[in-house]
């Protein structure tokens, strides 16, 4: 008999991909054979996105695993939208027959459907074919939570969250500041708002959520959805905390260029500031990043990426002359390096000379931070950041705080980078020893949570007996 397969369906955007791609690797590994994977790829909406999606998948299709990609045939991208979590959404939506089909015509059982948590409108093609279905989260269980409390919230806020008294009530955190809510949640006239709350009530229709934490970095939260508490009593689907789940390859034989730049910096002397995929700066605010940093006195490592060209979402390389005041580089070289393309973050990360980092506040750039133990400085700029950064500092205790002005569109001022780097580097201060320490001490949490024997190991194991069990009694 055929062995079964875990079908897999993530959304195309590289922290969505990668990160489900690599946990679905290391339930290919648990299974030790029971099970192979099948990765439905939807043709991505933008040429770049294809490219970069192609490139994943000649790697993932050179590595010899159990891995089969299944391409599905393209759809006519939605037009008029009025926001990128509306638009992938819809997307994810008009394959419903494609993915149904494509899962039809497999020739081995289907085991399982894992699919992104922007797909959860697919959650009926599953019980249309009794094949049971995953969601996998990227966010952390925080994120999770509030999705998950969203529909109760909708009827409780009856204006809009920026206008309520009080805080927001997520069972399992500290009371959440309105202000760290997640952009789409932020306007409930907005699309992206109805299809967050539209999420929310299709969680509850999985059979199980794969998220990508560790039980020990969210445990008061997963505590709290496990108890019903995140949706007024009715039991949640269980939850399976796998993470982190990072890609980490071994060094290149050359380093980056930045790399062997830190090899004559002294230990934990650099502050790394790195915004993930889709972040950049205006001239405007990489000048107060300049004057913040050359006023701090502190060592400092700056992946600074400039607007997307006319046409495009991603950030083009960094113009330095256009975008840096005059004189900052020439006054900064024996302390810092501008690098004006993409970086190897993680292998930044690893290196013994950074000592923290100002970050986007993604949750994938926040686990490799704590997985290498760098305290952190967030900056969040979009999509569900502002409640990581909210989590980091008022939850986990790994990072310090620094006033970003959402209302001017993430503006920080030269003043305030100045006060939370001097803070996160200098010895002097409480917050940043207190989010040393912890940083520290969540990088043994993280990697003992993956080892055998670990939590987020043993998470994975019940996760495949799951599978398993319901595989040789499938659904009716």
């Amino acid at each position: 008999m055929a062995t079964p397969t875990v079908v897999l369906l993530p959304v195309w955007g590289a922290g969505h991909l990668m990160s489900m791609l690599d946990a679905g690797k290391r339930l290919l590994a648990r299974s030790d054979g029971a099970l192979s994977l099948t990765v439905l790829v939807m043709q991505a909406p933008t040429e770049s996105n294809r490219t970069e999606v192609a490139g994943h998948i000649r790697r993932e299709e050179a590595s010899g695993l159990a891995i089969r990609f299944h391409h599905l045939p393209a759809v006519e991208s939605p037009t008029d939208f009025r926001g990128i979590e509306e638009f992938i959404s819809r997307f994810v939506q008009l394959h419903a027959g494609h993915v149904k089909a494509a899962i039809s015509a497999l020739t081995c059982p289907v085991a399982a459907l894992v699919v992104d948590f922007f797909c959860t409108t697919l959650v009926d093609v599953c019980r249309e074919l009794a094949v049971r279905a995953y969601m996998y989260c990227t966010a952390g269980a925080a994120f999770y939570a509030l999705l998950l409390r969203l529909p109760a919230l909708h009827e409780e806020v009856t204006v809009e969250f920026e206008e309520m008294e009080g805080m927001v009530d997520v069972p399992g955190l500290p009371p959440v500041p309105p202000s760290s809510l997640p952009l789409p949640v932020m306007d409930k006239k907005n699309p992206n708002y109805t299809w967050f709350v539209y999420h929310g009530r299709r969680f509850m229709d999985f059979d199980g959520v794969i998220i990508n934490t560790a039980a020990e970095l969210e445990d008061s939260v997963l505590a709290a959805i496990a108890d019903g508490r995140c949706t007024r009593g009715t039991p949640a689907p269980t939850v399976y905390p796998v993470g982190p789940v990072l890609s980490l390859n071994p060094p290149a034989e050359q380093p980056h260029e930045s790399v062997r730049w830190l090899e004559a910096q002294p230990p934990a002397s650099v502050v790394l500031l790195c915004f993930g995929s889709g972040g950049f700066f205006t001239a405007a605010q990489a000048h107060e990043v300049a004057h913040g940093l050359e006023r701090s006195g502190h060592r400092f490592l700056w992946v600074l990426r400039g607007p997307p060209a006319a046409g495009t979402r991603q950030p083009s390389d960094a113009d330095l002359g256009e975008l840096l005041p005059e004189g900052f580089l020439e006054r900064t070289k024996e302390r810092g390096l501008v690098w004006p393309t993409k970086a190897p973050q993680k292998e930044i990360l690893a290196h013994a000379a950074v000592g923290g980092f100002v970050t986007h506040c993604g949750w994938n750039s926040t686990l490799e931070s704590l997985w290498f133990g760098v305290p952190m400085v967030p900056w969040p700029l979009y999509a569900e950041q502002h409640l990581n950064a909210f989590t980091l500092v008022a939850y986990m205790g790994a990072a310090v705080a620094m006033k970003v002005d959402r209302k001017r569109n993430n503006f920080v001022a030269a003043s305030e980078l100045e006060r939370a780097v001097k803070a996160l580097m200098d010895g002097d201060s409480d917050d940043g020893r207190k989010a040393r320490e912890t940083a520290t001490e969540l990088k043994v949490v993280c990697r003992k949570a993956v080892e055998k024997g670990g939590s987020s190991y043993s998470a994975l194991g019940r996760l495949f007996e799951d599978i398993r069990n319901h595989a040789e009694r499938p659904n009716k």
